[in-house]
């Protein structure tokens, strides 16, 4: 009858094998951890510490894509002006970049010109 039920041999233990068997694990997570982990926290640091630094006078680009300049800074919030007397409130965090100085009147005069040229023209 033993040719029905084969005999099973115990395996070699080794300890190089085991630690062979999880070197593809842990290559895994050195390149996620240095192509992603690590790029998204300075990321956030540097946002954080952006935030931080806000101050009055500011121009600044928002998530939502407005631009404009600090007017009030809060804790939490801070109030950005759009153009003369138009004050919007948005949540500190939401802004996205501090733009350099003189980019709002920059940025006016070349929309002002072509929103001119097209009433002309229509």
């Amino acid at each position: 009858m033993d040719f029905f039920i084969s005999n099973a041999y115990a395996q070699n233990a080794s300890g190089s094998e085991g630690f062979l068997s999880l070197l593809p694990l842990v290559l895994i997570f050195v390149v996620f951890y240095f192509l992603l982990i690590r790029p998204q926290s300075k990321r956030q640091k540097e946002h954080r510490d952006m935030v931080a630094a806000l101050q009055r006078g500011d121009e600044v680009a928002t998530a939502g894509g407005l631009v404009g300049k600090l007017a009030e800074i809060s804790d939490s919030f801070v109030q950005v002006e759009l153009a003369n007397n138009v004050l919007v409130t948005v949540q500190r965090h939401t802004v996205s970049a501090v733009l350099p100085k003189g980019t709002l009147k920059s940025a006016f005069k070349g929309g002002n010109k072509n929103s001119n040229a097209d009433q002309k023209a229509g």
